[in-house]
């Protein structure tokens, strides 16, 4: 590796939205924000929103075929204006996964896969279990994961049993990165639905009388996932900062009470992982600079719980760009050939594509048109290639609206797939239309 290296900042969100919907609730606090963005200051480089129990009936599963669920609309249009773009998105019935990051770093993102691991009802329904994404962020590899385990106080085993299923089962197709842990940076989080012991002697109202006092300290002492951690029965490959903000589970709806059908727990939680790899004798670390809970968040019966981290990243002298020629002006309506140059060691892995956008774009799956470079002319210089996109593209004709082509490689292996490439920002015009009959003298 190279031994330039910097810091980064992510910023994680993991929140049980109690199938409600997003309409009618600002979120810009949760993700630190104002609401006028012209206000905006210090903003992360990446968001990481991990979401359970978003709405899952049948009839909303297969319209998100089509289109993306309410969430992930939401947080797209909140983060688009503030120049942050859809890196990619998982989700498994209720459980939901999204990254945003920087337009700048776009390029810089590798490997990008997802994957998820059942284990509702012994692994045949997914209303438990995971969904991940992990990617090489410059060079650096990295995985989030968002997870809901086995509910109830007297689960603990099973939520064990979750856990070891989604760490054993979890695997990649990255070469030399298929498991969970043999990465350098895992972020896993999620309502991971730990509770507090002594269930037979401590009851709802106790704990929210030593809530009341802010007896967190001694409450947390009884947290099943400190437990499992300090047995090393679950989760001890990871770190977590104890909580210093009250149980977020379990509210009334819509108000700051507990519920007393239930013993609030800390549920949702946020852990981490630093790889003790050594690149160039340089240690790579994650400084986590906040934990807290959102308690102004009352739609559902827990509250969210949110993170941020600085976390040393690498360049990785390995990756490389692919360069569009300049266009200035693509005209709709025939046929219109790119040019773009592949650099020395990076070559198409076969189901390589190019795919046309506004260049405001807010997601990498808004693409207008696409092409895939197997379709492209014969090698014109050793490293430079044609692609031609047909006359039946049709891009809407605006002067104030520019677009670029972006080059993904993917290997046709589930999805995984990098962005290497992105052209400069051009216009677009109609073909001038054939002259008429009769307007020829």
């Amino acid at each position: 590796m190279s031994d330039s290296s910097w810091n980064i900042n992510v910023h994680i969100v993991t929140w049980n939205v109690s199938t409600r919907y997003p309409e009618g609730v600002a979120l810009h606090s949760l993700l630190g924000l104002n609401s006028n963005p012209e206000y905006d200051k210090d903003l992360p480089d990446f968001y990481v929103i991990g979401l359970q129990e978003v709405n899952a009936q049948v009839q909303n599963q297969v319209i998100g075929l089509f289109r993306e669920d309410h969430w992930t609309l939401k947080f797209k249009e909140m983060l688009r204006e503030r120049n942050f773009v859809v890196v990619k998105t998982e989700q498994m019935q209720g459980l939901l996964l999204m990254v945003f990051t920087r337009k700048k770093h776009l390029l810089h993102l590798r490997d990008i896969e997802a994957e998820y691991t059942r284990t509702g009802l012994g692994g045949i329904w997914g209303n438990k279990g995971a969904v991940s994404i992990r990617m090489n962020i410059y060079g650096c590899s990295t995985v989030f994961l968002n997870s809901h385990l086995a509910a109830h106080d007297h689960m603990l085993d099973e939520r064990v049993e979750d856990y070891q299923k989604i760490v054993q089962e979890h695997k990649y197709h990255v070469k030399a990165r298929e498991s969970i842990f043999n990465h350098d940076y895992v972020f896993w989080f999620g309502d991971l639905n730990f509770r507090l012991t002594g269930e037979a002697t401590t009851t709802p109202e106790d704990i929210r009388e030593e809530v009341k006092k802010d007896n967190l300290g001694e409450l947390i002492q009884k947290d099943q996932l400190q437990l499992v951690m300090s047995q090393e029965r679950a989760f001890n490959e990871l770190t977590e900062r104890l909580p210093a903000f009250p149980p977020t589970f379990k509210f009334e709806p819509g108000t700051q009470e507990y519920d007393m059908k239930r013993r609030p727990a800390w549920c949702d939680r946020i852990l981490y992982r630093v790889s003790d790899r050594k690149y160039n004798n340089v240690k790579l670390f994650a400084k986590q600079n906040s934990y807290k809970s959102h308690p102004a968040f009352s739609i559902s019966d827990h509250k969210p719980v949110s993170s941020e981290f600085n976390i040393k990243i690498f360049s990785d002298p390995s990756e490389k760009v692919v360069e569009f020629a300049p266009i200035d002006i693509w005209t709709i309506g025939r046929e219109f050939t790119v040019k773009y140059t592949l650099p020395d060691g990076l070559d198409d892995a076969g189901s390589d594509w190019i795919g046309i956008y506004n260049s405001d774009f807010g997601s990498v799956e808004e693409y207008l048109g696409y092409e895939y470079t197997s379709r492209r002319k014969d090698e014109e210089q050793r490293r430079t290639f044609s692609l031609t996109f047909p006359d039946t593209l049709d891009l809407p004709e605006d002067p104030t609206q520019t677009y670029v082509l972006v080059y993904f490689q993917s290997t046709g292996t589930r999805g995984i797939t990098g962005l290497a490439g992105m052209s400069d920002p051009f216009h677009v015009e109609h073909r001038a239309p054939s002259p008429s009959f009769n307007s020829v003298d």
